[in-house]
């Protein structure tokens, strides 16, 4: 895999420095098992392995579900920007497994699956042509599982906030 694009960003006081990772769309289909028609996230940035990340999903007409959601009204479904944002996460997940891996592993390994979506609010419609902003931040250990607050927005307004369950990578 190639090594990430590394940025310097002041995520607490400007005296403290935190390294950031950011993965562009040849990175994260090294990182996630995930392929066309479902691989839902474009790049992310700002990326603390094993804490939180940003990422982008271009919204493209082009997609397969517009075929059928809604005719003569595109609209991206729920499910698909919940599918994008447990990507993001994904991506957060195996940034930190990369810190650590030694060898010929997998880092796609290092993907759990969601295992619950909890107060999931959405506020506003994605269409083609939207660019979808999503941001993750995880929260507490629960034996295998995390929670994760995570955000969708377009133009800087809300589009979906909740939280969610995933489970630890697969490896």
């Amino acid at each position: 895999m190639s090594a990430p694009t590394l940025d310097s960003t002041a995520q607490r006081s400007p005296a403290q420095k935190t390294r950031t990772l950011s993965f562009g769309i040849d990175d994260i289909q090294r990182m996630l098992p995930h392929r066309w028609p479902m691989l839902m996230i474009d790049r992310a940035y700002d990326v603390v392995p094993g804490k939180s990340g940003r990422g982008i999903k271009a919204v493209s007409v082009n997609e397969p579900y517009f075929a059928g959601h809604y005719p003569g009204h595109s609209i991206m479904p729920g499910v698909m920007i919940v599918e994008a944002m447990a990507q993001l996460v994904a991506v957060v997940y195996v940034a930190e497994s990369l810190d650590k891996s030694i060898g010929d592993e997998n880092p796609a390994d290092g993907v759990g699956y969601l295992g619950s979506i909890r107060a999931m609010k959405f506020n506003r419609l994605v269409v083609p042509g939207d660019m979808l902003e999503l941001g993750a931040r995880l929260g507490a250990k629960l034996g295998g599982l995390r929670s994760v607050d995570v955000t969708a927005s377009v133009d800087g307004k809300p589009v979906a906030a909740g939280s969610l369950v995933v489970t630890e990578g697969r490896g």
